[in-house]
């Protein structure tokens, strides 16, 4: 729910500056968060928090409900005493320009295990007891997730419907013994996440006493290879050997002539129904302890998704399928007070997903970079906007501001000259000009339009698997005017104050 004008920032974790090659939940996050406030920034948009899976993609984690380890600070790990000043030395071979996936799970899980192994043999009372309570609470997905990594290590490079079939069909007998024999590895996963829990409940308190509300993100659906579909294979069209049946994806669009096979198997939405949606209230349940409000990505899958045989290589061959609709969000409303959700309702957009979004009052998204192939009734164009929208120039899926300008058509490109007046010399500020003049009730900015970076800094291409997810920015390339510009739209628009700063009458 955004009930006043605001504006805010597009930027993950892992993009942050940091001294060990990713950003984390250390001093440079508390940096960023003071660098938002003195933006006039009061929304921080980050992606999915949960652990990276296929092609570091932070859509595709081991589990919906919990983080991820590599975001874990390890200074803070260092000052309980649990890593020692030469475990906190950065590794020089450790790229700082951007992510670099496989340098870092070398790096930081030892080191976790290092802290892991001494809070163990000798936890201060006060911490033993606030890990158990942080287990107790949240057993209800802490014991599978911690159970599933630590089979998942044991059979490395294999799927879990690849595992002994007593393990794969969860069979309470394997389940135990297995459990007993790997219960250091158990604990250790469990750790991780009590520190990822604990390191980011403070940096989200920090932000809101700064006036910044974190926008989180749900992805709808969730990676075969996780403990939410090993936990829970009667939610999710599997067939007897645990393998999907369909899966998911969006057929040709604007991204891809072929469409998107994204492969998530897709949810039996019969069995969820039959719980009430027992299983999505947990999950929204969490996503709201962790975020102010959420974005819910790919909405439109509510209505209707794109089911794919799990045999076809491409997207081309699905088909529309219905999904939940208003009994999923009628279960939400039921369940929880309001619905602080944002609904990113891009894509193939029928009058039955604007009806559902509307009917719940939800925003949905707008981004001005697809505004310019149609003329002065296309609904991306600032003017057409209605209040209870939230506005991009564009998501972590699109290119750079500057980027798309750069690789526009021409007649996009005159449009959009005309459209701001402009010269287009400084594009990417025209854009976020327009968008902070807008009625839209929120407007985003990705950092990197911020910094004017062209389209090598974007930080996914979809449809291609490599290189993703990488992109990181640099104090050195934040230059004081940034924040001040950024404040001062803000402030004419109606989006923040001038900060201290008084007009003359």
């Amino acid at each position: 729910m955004i009930t006043h004008r605001s504006s805010g920032i597009l930027l993950h974790p892992t993009s942050l500056p940091g001294a060990f090659g990713s950003g984390d939940f250390g001093p440079d996050a508390y940096h960023f968060v003071d660098w938002l406030a003195s933006a006039g920034q009061s929304l921080w948009q980050i992606l999915p928090l949960g652990a990276i899976g296929v092609g570091n993609s932070p859509y595709m984690g081991s589990t919906a409900f919990g983080g991820n380890p590599l975001l874990i600070d390890l200074h803070d790990l260092g000052a309980q005493g649990w890593l020692t000043p030469e475990a906190l030395q950065p590794d020089p071979g450790l790229d700082q320009a951007r992510v670099d996936y496989p340098g870092q799970f070398a790096f930081r899980i030892p080191r976790l295990r290092q802290a892991a192994r001494i809070f163990f043999a000798d936890a201060p009372p006060d911490q033993d007891r606030d890990f158990a309570a942080f287990c107790a609470a949240e057993a209800a997905w802490l014991d599978d997730y911690a159970l599933f990594m630590a089979i998942d290590a044991a059979h490395p490079g294999q799927v879990w419907a690849d595992w002994p079939a007593p393990l794969a069909h969860r069979k309470p007998a394997a389940l135990r013994e297995t459990a007993r024999a790997h219960a250091d590895e158990v604990a250790f996963w469990k750790f991780c996440q009590w520190r990822f829990a604990r390191q980011w409940g403070r940096l989200k308190a920090y932000a809101n006493t700064r006036g910044v509300r974190i926008i989180g993100d749900v992805p709808i659906f969730v990676a075969h290879h996780s403990a939410d579909v090993w936990a829970h294979q009667g939610l999710f069209e599997l067939d007897r050997q645990g393998w999907p049946t369909v899966v998911a994806g969006v057929p040709p669009d604007y991204f891809s002539a072929t469409g998107q096979r994204w492969g998530n198997p897709l949810y039996r939405w019969s069995a969820h129904r039959t719980d009430g949606y027992a299983w999505w209230l947990t999950r929204m349940r969490r996503a709201l302890a962790l975020a102010d409000l959420v974005r819910i990505d790919h909405f439109r899958g509510f209505v209707a998704h794109w089911e794919i045989p799990a045999s076809e290589a491409s997207a081309i061959n699905g088909r529309w399928q219905a999904g939940p609709g208003k009994e999923l969000f009628q279960a939400f409303r039921d369940g929880f007070s309001h619905l602080p959700i944002i609904a990113e309702d891009l894509g193939i957009i029928t009058p039955d997903v604007e009806e559902l979004r509307d009917s719940f009052g939800l925003p949905g998204m707008r981004i001005l970079q697809f505004a310019f192939g149609g003329d002065a009734t296309h609904a991306y164009l600032p003017h057409n906007y209605c209040v209870n929208t939230v506005a991009y120039s564009g998501t972590h899926d699109n290119d750079t501001a500057l980027g798309w300008w750069q690789s526009a058509a021409p007649r996009e490109r005159t449009f959009a000259q005309h459209y701001f007046g402009s010269d287009a010399h400084a594009i990417h500020w025209d854009m976020m000009r327009a968008l902070s003049a807008s009625v839209a009730c929120a407007v985003i900015y990705p950092m990197q339009d911020i910094l004017g970076m062209d389209g090598s800094q974007r930080m996914n291409l979809p449809g291609v698997p490599e290189g993703n997810w990488e992109w990181r920015f640099a104090w050195n390339q934040l230059e004081p005017w940034h924040a001040k510009v950024l404040r001062e739209m803000g402030a004419v628009h109606g989006r923040t104050d001038f900060g201290g700063v008084e007009l003359p009458d």
